[in-house]
């Protein structure tokens, strides 16, 4: 579904040089859940960034479907972004003045889906936030405002959902019921990227690439 090829990323830095990510290649198929790993700064996120079509590469290619993304003109990178990507961000950028509900619906008022009710309380079932949905988002916790999140990203059957970190500083018990979640995803039929520095993530996945500096190193 979704091919890297030798992907380039670099930046400025301080009049320094610094290769985000350098020549990494990788593949997911429809149900994969692949795992990257590494340490901090080792071009995970600007990887995923890349592949979600937000960010474009110095050199390589990113195939959807056969069809390198940064190819296409804007329009149909904008409608790939919509449609096909859920990204689940590591600040979360859930929207203050609504609620929990309300910041789960946005992708689908977006698509201009108006039955959005039964989706958006399932997925709060399962990521256990049903109680929290007439909230808005400062009266949670960060466990509660990640899961928010993850049910953002997933409630509009996107294709390919784009994970940052999605469980970074939580507790075992949050960390459970998003790793659960994705992992019941990827069974349905979703191709997800998950990033993480977190050891106990590493073996939830189909495939496991590590990076550091920019580089695909041995898992």
């Amino acid at each position: 579904m979704i091919e890297l090829r030798d992907v380039r990323k670099t930046y400025r830095r301080g009049g320094q040089e610094v290769r985000a990510v350098d020549g990494v290649s990788c593949r997911a198929d429809q149900g994969d859940l692949v795992v990257i790993h590494g340490p901090s700064g080792s071009g995970k996120s600007t990887l995923l960034l890349i592949a979600g079509g937000m960010l474009p590469p110095d050199a390589g290619s990113i195939c959807y479907n056969g069809e390198d993304v940064y190819e296409w003109p804007s329009a149909r990178r904008n409608a790939y972004r919509k449609r096909t990507v859920g990204f689940v961000f590591q600040r979360f950028f859930l929207m203050p003045y609504l609620t929990v509900y309300d910041n789960i619906r946005v992708p689908l008022a977006l698509q201009g889906e108006r039955d959005a009710d039964s989706r958006v309380r399932e997925l709060a079932h399962r990521l256990r936030i049903e109680d929290r949905l007439g909230h808005l988002p400062a009266e949670l916790s960060v466990g509660e405002l990640q899961r928010a999140a993850v049910a953002r990203a997933l409630v509009g059957g996107k294709e390919l959902i784009l994970a940052d970190e999605p469980t970074g500083n939580l507790d075992a018990d949050n960390m459970e019921i998003i790793a659960d979640c994705l992992r019941e995803e990827s069974r349905r039929g979703r191709t997800i990227l998950l990033v993480t520095h977190n050891p106990s993530l590493l073996d939830i996945g189909t495939q496991s690439l590590r990076i550091e500096r920019g580089r695909l190193a041995e898992a």
